[in-house]
């Protein structure tokens, strides 16, 4: 067995999420632990609580940069050239549903983790992200969509992706699927 690091050995956070991220991906976020994540680094735990002063912190830090991930999608097809609204819209739609069904554990960490410890850090980065979501099919819209409306589209992409994530279907499976959905969608919009 090597032996553990100490603190002052170059432990950065950076190395820290991605050891935390495939543990809470391949465990889930109860049964990954920090002595687990210092255990993998080869490391103490208390090198870990040095940039994190718990799980749930660290966790949001993966997810804050999931989101962050997802919005970069958005803000690609919004700057990418289409010839229509309702094209750029597709893209949209599709998009989202290729970012869930290619990074299923990850999404699952964005938006299916029940756990009370988690649930007063994940605040802004979903409503930061919806309401970019939001704001942009608003702003494609054919006309001034109803909150209502918009979270129904919002609801009907979620569930595409939460159904396929629970049976493990990848993108390319259902991927003439999601185009279909997409364009219904669109017919709802338009």
């Amino acid at each position: 067995m090597s032996p553990r690091k100490s603190a002052h050995d170059e432990l950065t956070k950076e190395a820290i999420i991605s050891v935390a991220r495939d543990l809470f991906v391949k465990e889930g976020y109860s049964s990954a632990s920090m002595r687990k994540i210092a255990d993998t680094l080869q490391c103490s735990h208390g090198a870990i609580y040095y940039h994190f002063k718990n799980k749930a912190q660290l966790f949001y830090e993966i997810v804050e940069a999931d989101f962050q991930k997802l919005d970069q999608v958005l803000d690609s097809v919004l700057g990418e050239s289409a010839d229509t609204n309702e094209q750029k819209l597709f893209s949209i739609f599709y998009r989202y549903i290729q970012f869930g069904l290619t990074h299923q554990k990850h999404y699952e960490l964005m938006f299916l983790i029940h756990d009370d410890d988690v649930k007063s850090y994940l605040n802004e980065g979903p409503n930061k992200s919806y309401m970019h979501f939001a704001q942009a099919i608003n702003s494609l819209a054919p006309r001034s969509l109803s909150i209502k409306d918009i979270w129904s589209v919002f609801l009907s992409l979620h569930g595409f992706v939460t159904h396929y994530c629970r049976s493990e279907t990848t993108f390319e499976e259902v991927k003439e699927l999601a185009s279909s959905h997409a364009q219904f969608l669109i017919k709802a919009i338009f």
